[in-house]
């Protein structure tokens, strides 16, 4: 019985030690709750007094004030001028601290900005204009050691555009003929840059864009789509709506690593994958390292238009790739298939359910002008082994696919093995 008593007095003084320390923990985090909410106070009455000494001096040297979309500067200096910079625009500024929010050394702040922009100083490069501004927003300080060590800052910048006089009133005639002109562009950009995504196949679409018609496709994988090729950064907008709108783009797979398809790859934030022997060149020059210095070879007119080309349409810069595939593989349903020639590590994409090839630039259906052409093989300059290539197009050919969708324009259909073969066979 003793035993038990005393058992019993000791689970007792565990839970009094437990409960104890949980309550010293809630007091710590109360207090230091406390210290951050009271230098936060000073912080924005400094403001509201215009009193930029005291402000600066509440930081911590090195601290971050970072107003999402304005202004990213550390303290002292950085945090001086664009604090000093407000308050010149704005003489009559009045700071209201609306609510806070405090969890141990953080603290959210809902503020109103009041005020005249009159001057005389400017305001992010504005002229003051005399307009009466009002303003809120939200600030989450950091506070250690009594000291602001940063600030993550969001404020409405399109209110203050408007109250300045940049953008017209909400809802006004004027905002409205704006907001048309800006569709008007958009709607004609992406109409000239790139297309629609159409079904090709079953659960297979493609966007096609400008220049030189290059061919994405987007192949329905678990919910979302897998890329195969990624065409010129020309398309990223077209491209990016239509993996959002077929579930989110999950992945892409280059055909090659050439500028006119990765393009678009280093926007989307997706893992990029191609053969191994296109790693160089997907990470690298985009295939100037075999072709011929300054594309020599092409006609005199088209030379300095694909240079052009290749640095600000097709080429958006290298991109890491996050893994590699070789013949055999499955992807989305389809099975790698490697071609090189135009490039080493050029594959194709190969379902034999529906004989269906997605073949990038194993072969063309376009000439050097842009015009529709029977199936032939890419121009020799910018092949990595034109004999290879040659007999890659026979290989895909073997296949005897029902349909081979290329890198650029038009896909072929009908008796596919014998126009590729004469593509094959052709000087």
């Amino acid at each position: 019985m003793a035993d038990r008593e005393s058992a019993s007095e000791a689970s007792t003084k565990v839970q009094e030690v437990a409960a104890n320390m949980q309550q010293l923990a809630t007091t710590r985090k109360r207090i230091s709750g406390s210290k951050a909410e009271a230098i936060t106070r000073r912080y924005f009455a400094a403001i509201d007094d215009r009193d930029l000494d005291t402000a600066v001096s509440l930081w911590a040297s090195g601290g971050r004030e970072n107003v999402r979309g304005r202004v990213d500067v550390l303290a002292p200096e950085g945090v001086r001028a664009f604090i000093g910079e407000l308050i010149e625009a704005v003489p009559d500024l009045s700071m209201q601290v609306i609510s806070t929010t405090t969890e141990k050394d953080r603290c959210g702040v809902h503020w109103r900005l009041t005020g005249t922009f009159a001057g005389p100083g400017h305001f992010g490069g504005v002229a003051p204009t005399g307009s009466p501004i009002e303003l809120e927003g939200f600030d989450l300080i950091t506070v250690r050691d009594g000291l602001i060590q940063s600030n993550d800052a969001f404020t409405d910048s399109m209110t203050f555009a408007r109250e300045i006089g940049m953008m017209p009133p909400q809802g006004s005639t004027a905002e409205q003929r704006m907001t048309g002109v800006f569709n008007t562009k958009t709607r004609l950009t992406a109409h000239m840059l790139a297309g629609e995504a159409g079904l090709v196949a079953e659960g297979v679409w493609m966007v096609q864009g400008q220049p030189a018609r290059c061919n994405v496709y987007l192949i329905e994988d678990e919910g979302a789509v897998t890329l195969f090729d990624a065409g010129g950064r020309t398309m990223i907008r077209a491209v990016a709506s239509a993996g959002a709108k077929l579930g989110g783009i999950r992945r892409v797979v280059l055909s090659h690593g050439h500028t006119d398809h990765r393009g678009v790859a280093p926007a989307l934030g997706v893992p990029v994958f191609c053969h191994e022997d296109e790693v160089q060149d997907a990470e690298g020059s985009g295939g100037f390292r075999y072709w011929p210095a300054g594309l020599e070879g092409l006609p005199i007119p088209m030379r300095q238009i694909h240079r052009l080309l290749h640095r600000y349409a097709w080429d958006d810069g290298p991109v890491k790739i996050a893994g590699t595939v070789v013949e055999g593989d499955e992807v989305a349903g389809f099975k790698v298939v490697h071609l090189p020639g135009h490039a080493p590590g050029m594959i194709a994409l190969w379902r034999e359910s529906d004989r269906l090839a997605l073949s990038g630039d194993c072969f063309y259906t376009i000439d050097m002008w842009g015009r529709n052409s029977p199936p032939r093989i890419p121009a020799a300059i910018y092949n990595f082994d034109t004999d290879q290539a040659r007999a890659s197009i026979r290989k895909l050919a073997a296949l005897e696919p029902a349909a081979a969708w290329p890198g650029h324009a038009k896909p072929v259909t009908g008796d596919v093995r014998s126009q590729l073969e004469r593509a094959a066979d052709a000087s």
